[in-house]
């Protein structure tokens, strides 16, 4: 697959500097206010308790208070500005990176999952939680470093030295740490997907008694996913305990070094209190930094997961709007492998059909009938080879676009939770007409206006509420909803009884008569009356392709009848 770069994260980060140039100003601000309390303690030590003023310690007071007032004030501000921007991030990226999720199953042969969501949510709380505090504050630390060198020298450089400690050990812990927490942020998808994928299956689970073998499946996997989260967590907790102890130690050898220099009449008292304060403030957030290391990472890897997901998949909604086409399509030399296949599915398809022409495409199980229908109406790539559209290539057609004028009803039919006006309208708003006009033509007018509340019916999560033959004629109204030029049709009649199936017959001659092109994968014979070409497909190639009266009349012979109705039963045959 060709490496693409998309902008849309780099985009959204851009127009979020500003944001963040705010926050940054906000915490610097902080930190100088951090300045209040030992800079109060050192004027009550070397300044009021000398002179014994009243009125000079009710202003200092004052002036503390003010300014830790301020503080408070800021801390909200920037806090709300982080909450601000991470609430806008997921707003601008969480629609493109569904739609990333979605697509990445279909052209990528990945499994579907909506862990991009998770990851963006993971960005999004690390933005609006504590971990991300220590790292706005760190880059102040100099600053009370160099205060402290003012104060004396001496006690400057234990309390950089310090800092280059708790920094090394920082560093160790990142060290220590990355490859544990990858991956065990990888085992803990994988046993969140087998989750996921079970719960998906209930039904099979149930009925077969296969619960125990999966959730051991699953609990192995998730015991991957704790050995090494554990072996992080112990890791990092003993850099965390080692990096306490450093920092007790430097406290207690700032303030011995203190006494020890008051001693000889370098520094005062008050000198010695708000040294050892600066210190601690100085390397708080390097402390705070390496016990909140678990969450930095896990946001990092996070960020990056979305990252690679934007660029993996083009972006869309850019390319121009193209007319509506007449319905013509041609098939050239088209080929297709699966993802980490050595062998391809499709060898060199090639056909062509006129607008108000349908086809019937059978042949025996694994034979790709079901791969060359995702690759017909563009949610395939094919490895070589074109289908157009009227001389549009639909692989290059805006998805958004195209599917106003495809109508596709597959194998596996998915209804999704809502109203059955909503399912026929694809989710999308509608006036009514539109809706009852497709459900006519589906023949499953009648069919709705008998549930419960008609067309406002919720069919529950999938169409729980309906059979498979109510899904399935559903699903058919749903594909010629609008106007739809060209319209394929995987094993529809899978699920139907007798009436169903008439009434999906007297739909295929209603859109011939409309120039709708029609493309049925085919698993009873009745439907091959309906249709005026077939293209028989067997082990990816053409087989035969031609006018059905004719290709009928090649296959004669004891065989002839399975080979007409050979059909697949796989996902992807």
């Amino acid at each position: 697959m060709k490496e693409t770069t998309n902008p849309l994260l780099k985009d959204a980060l851009a127009a979020c500097r500003g944001g963040f140039v705010a926050v940054a100003l906000f915490s610097l601000c902080i930190n100088l206010l951090m300045l209040t309390v030992p800079l109060y303690m050192l004027q009550l030590f070397d300044r009021v308790l000398a002179s014994r003023s009243t009125e000079t310690l009710i202003l200092l007071t004052v002036i503390a208070v003010a300014a830790v007032l301020t503080l408070a004030a800021l801390e909200v501000v920037r806090t709300n500005a982080l909450v601000r921007i991470s609430t806008w991030l997921d707003r601008k990226l969480g629609g493109p990176v569904l739609t990333c999720s979605i697509a990445a199953s279909l052209r990528q042969g990945k499994d579907p999952s909506v862990q991009g969501l998770r990851d963006l949510s993971t960005f999004r709380t690390f933005l609006t939680g504590p971990a991300i505090f220590p790292i706005l504050d760190s880059p102040w630390t100099p600053i009370f470093i160099a205060i402290v060198f003012v104060l004396h020298p001496l006690l400057g450089w234990l309390a950089l030295a310090g800092a280059l400690v708790l920094f090394a050990l920082a560093i160790s812990n990142e060290l220590a740490t990355r490859n544990l927490m990858l991956l065990s942020g990888g085992s803990s998808i994988k046993a969140l997907h087998q989750a996921e994928a079970a719960a998906r299956n209930a039904d099979v689970i149930e009925a077969m008694g296969m619960m125990p073998n999966l959730v051991r499946r699953w609990h192995r996997q998730n015991t991957e996913t704790l050995a090494l989260q554990a072996r992080a967590s112990n890791r990092s907790g003993g850099i965390t305990a080692l990096s306490k102890f450093a920092r007790l130690c430097l406290q207690i050898g700032m303030l011995g070094a203190g006494a020890w220099l008051v001693i000889l009449g370098e520094i005062t008292p008050g000198v010695m209190i708000a040294a050892t304060i600066l210190m601690g403030r100085a390397l708080a957030p390097v402390e705070q930094a390496i016990g909140a290391w678990r969450s930095t990472i896990a946001a990092r890897d996070a960020y990056h997961r979305v990252k690679r997901q934007l660029d993996e998949t083009p972006p869309r909604g850019e390319a121009m709007l193209l007319p509506a086409p007449s319905g013509r399509l041609t098939v050239e030399g088209l080929a297709f492998v699966y993802p980490g296949a050595s062998e391809p599915v499709l060898k060199g398809i090639t056909f062509d059909l006129g607008p108000g022409e349908a086809m019937g495409l059978i042949g025996p199980s694994a034979a790709g009938k079901t791969t060359l229908a995702r690759l017909l109406i563009g949610n395939f790539q094919p490895r070589a080879g074109h289908v157009r559209l009227d001389e549009v290539d639909v692989a290059q057609w805006e998805p958004e676009d195209l599917g106003r004028h495809i109508g596709y009803l597959p194998q596996d039919v998915e209804l999704f939770s809502g109203t059955v006006h909503l399912n026929i309208a694809r989710m999308g708003e509608a006036d009514p007409e539109s809706v009852i006009e497709a459900a006519r033509l589906a023949g499953v007018h009648e069919m709705v206006l008998r549930l419960p509340k008609g067309y406002e019916t919720e069919i529950g999560e999938g169409g729980t509420a309906l059979s498979g033959g109510e899904r399935q004629r559903i699903a058919l109204a749903r594909a010629v909803y609008g106007t739809p030029r060209f319209v394929v049709l995987d094993e529809p009649n899978a699920s139907l009884d007798q009436t169903g199936e008439e009434s999906l017959l007297k739909a295929i001659d209603t859109l011939k008569k409309r120039g709708v092109t029609v493309v049925v994968i085919a698993n009873r014979p009745s439907i091959l009356r309906h249709v005026g070409k077939i293209l028989i497909l067997r082990n990816g190639t053409v087989q035969t392709f031609g006018a059905r009266d004719e290709v009928i009349a090649q296959l004669t012979g004891p065989a002839a009848g399975a080979k007409i109705t050979g059909t697949s039963t796989r996902r992807h045959g």
